[in-house]
């Protein structure tokens, strides 16, 4: 990009339908209720209606044994779908909600759900004996293929009481996503909560020097955090303008963007990034640094995938 080359305004993305849903994805684990609840807040902001699924998958027996016991699928008690009524029974601040079961792998049928929702909300997994770990395969394939944004939340984050609620946004001033940015300002301005935006560049820069060394630069550091920074404003000034009551607080820092990005999600009730489409031909892949967040990051994190409106 030319430093005297026209930048184009950001697109309004249309706003998703009104009585489009909210969707959350239970399974009766501790971290599927923690997702419920931020599932819960999420509509409540939006006005919008909660549809909380269970995909509940049981194996099939081919034969009557010891070992394999015959299951009735024909009834409707379900576990997780009692957990879940006995959770909400009784409480006076629900947006209109439904609770259903869906027979299915949680793998093939969850991402799905996203097809018409403003939002799908899952609960992290530890994977394997990796307890810092974010999510496992299953969420990990509804962030790279749903269709809306999906949110996944983890258990343990506790943010520091009367802390400022934040948002924070990971922007590559070189790749920009208008969709990222818009979903990461509209979640501040419901939120009431101050929009952190984090950009990374490769630095320290290192020059070559007569000798032959490759040495730090001051200088020519301090130019490419400027070229950063100004790239940042140019991309944020369209919804900055859209948005005046979001209070804006921009990072330019050298270093690896993931790493930057887990940092700052200790203390933010979200963390945004963008979902790279991917042209290969093993089908859609998520970025490095994406992929890196949502396994790593602590509390929730929001990956918008590629025009999305």
């Amino acid at each position: 990009m030319s430093d005297d080359a026209p930048v184009e305004p950001a697109p309004a993305a249309p706003a998703p339908a009104r009585d489009a849903p909210v969707v959350v994805a239970v399974d009766g684990s501790a971290g599927s209720d923690h997702a419920l609840e931020w599932a819960l807040t999420a509509a409540r902001l939006r006005n919008a209606p909660l549809r909380i699924v269970h995909v509940r998958q049981y194996a099939m027996p081919l034969a009557d044994g010891p070992y394999m016991p015959t299951i009735d699928h024909r009834s409707d008690a379900d576990p997780v779908v009692d957990r879940v009524r006995g959770a909400l029974e009784g409480r006076a601040d629900l947006p209109p909600l439904t609770v259903e079961v869906v027979e299915g792998s949680p793998g093939r049928d969850i991402a799905p759900l996203g097809d018409e929702a403003q939002l799908l909300v899952l609960g992290s997994r530890g994977r394997g004996g990796f307890a810092s770990l974010l999510l496992g395969s299953n969420g990990l394939a509804c962030a790279r293929e749903a269709a809306c944004p999906v949110v996944v939340v983890r258990p343990d984050a506790e943010l520091t009481a009367g802390a400022e609620p934040c948002v924070v946004l990971g922007l590559d001033p070189l790749s920009p996503h208008d969709d990222t940015i818009g979903f990461a300002f509209v979640e501040a301005a419901l939120r009431g909560a101050v929009l952190r935006v984090v950009c990374a560049y490769p630095g320290p820069v290192l020059v070559y020097t007569a000798t032959g060394d490759f040495v730090t630069s001051a200088e020519a550091d301090a130019a490419t955090a400027a070229h950063y920074t100004e790239l940042a404003g140019e991309q944020l000034a369209p919804f900055q303008e859209r948005n005046p009551k979001v209070r804006v607080e921009k990072e330019v820092l050298p270093g690896d963007a993931a790493g930057l990005l887990v940092d700052a999600s200790r203390e933010a009730d979200l963390v945004v990034v963008g979902r790279h489409q991917s042209r290969m031909p093993l089908g859609r892949l998520m970025g490095s640094v994406t992929n890196a967040v949502l396994l790593h990051a602590k509390g929730a994190v929001g990956v918008v995938p590629p025009e999305h409106r």
